[in-house]
């Protein structure tokens, strides 16, 4: 979709005002609160793909679900209760609808009811299975969303746990830009009119590719990856003082964009301090850390007749070298 240019320049600027404005994105970024989704969400989603079906609960589509790990009703349904968790989807399958069948009514009845007492915030029944009538009772009284799909329970867990560890896993923005740069996402931080933007275009001009001008979100993926990307009001573009805002993709083609990269290291762009003591033996490394991720970071001091673009291209290289061992300074003992 094509923007018009009035809309695009007047979210450029709310944009930029938010950014700078908000000390705490422009001196280092704003991490979100606890994420949490609901069961209607999970419900309308078409990425699912699971044909989702309410069995009994419309009135508790508004549960929230906290957490992208999935939990088994087998050891509630047999009497092991105190490690249910309320926040995680339950999923009933085959096996616990077979201990179902094997237990008498009387006691069929009272394993379900010990459901009641938890605030479970959703039941999946998986593989179409028929339901016990205790089953939408307990759902009905306690308000659980109860649910039904013709997949496998297999399926069903991989496929909601991905999609819930996609929408709550941590993240935060900043103010910065992200580039691909040889495979590697690089992060480049700095002052605002520092000259981000104008590297970020010369290295498109290398043939690199820009992920996100100005606005980067940050996401955490498991216990060790960063994933960078961009909004969706001005993706693609890029603000150029003097220029105003151009679209990198109508500019440069398809190739020279892309919508996320997982962030390998930082460079911080600086004015030049005649007074500081910058590295030059390449024998330190430097990190810095978002949503508890450190990644390596480079100070980088702009000055007059310093190619920024080609340092930090340079940059890029010797990361991939030192992810293969090699040490730029090697000295012997």
């Amino acid at each position: 979709m094509q923007w018009p240019p009035v809309v695009v320049r007047a979210a450029a600027v709310a944009v930029r005002e938010y950014l700078l404005d908000n000390e705490k994105i422009a001196s280092g970024g704003s991490q979100s609160d606890a994420r949490a989704i609901t069961v209607r969400e999970l419900l309308r989603d078409p990425s699912l793909d699971l044909n989702l079906e309410v069995l009994q609960g419309q009135d508790a589509l508004d549960n929230e679900i906290r957490s992208p790990r999935i939990q088994k009703l087998g050891m509630a349904l047999a009497g092991y209760t105190g490690d249910i968790h309320p926040d995680r989807v339950q999923i009933l399958g085959g096996s616990e609808s077979y201990y179902l069948k094997s237990l008498r009514l009387e006691e069929r009845n009272e394993a379900i009811l010990r459901l009641k007492k938890h605030n479970i915030c959703c039941i999946l029944v998986t593989k179409s299975l028929e339901v016990p009538e205790a089953l939408l009772h307990v759902a009905r009284e306690a308000k659980i969303a109860l649910l039904r799909s013709s997949a496998l329970s297999s399926v069903s867990i991989a496929r909601v746990s991905g999609y819930l560890e996609k929408r709550l896993a941590p993240r935060m923005t900043i103010h910065g830009v992200l580039i691909e740069i040889f495979g590697l996402g690089v992060l480049m931080l700095g002052p605002s009119g520092i000259g981000k933007s104008e590297c970020a275009l010369e290295l498109v001009l290398k043939g690199h590719r820009l992920i996100t001008d100005d606005y980067v979100e940050l996401t955490r993926r498991g216990i060790d990856k960063l994933i960078g990307s961009g909004g969706k009001v001005l993706e693609h573009h890029m603000e150029l003082r003097g220029l105003g805002i151009i679209n990198i993709k109508e500019l440069f083609g398809i190739s020279a964009t892309s919508v996320s990269k997982i962030v390998d290291f930082a460079v911080r762009l600086e004015r030049w301090n005649p007074d500081a003591d910058y590295d030059r033996l390449g024998l330190d490394q430097d990190t810095i850390e978002f949503l508890g991720i450190s990644i390596p970071l480079v100070a980088m001091p702009v000055a007059p007749g310093r190619n920024v673009a080609t340092l930090v291209e340079v940059a890029a290289r010797i990361h991939l070298l030192r992810q293969r061992g090699y040490k730029p300074l090697k000295i012997d003992d």
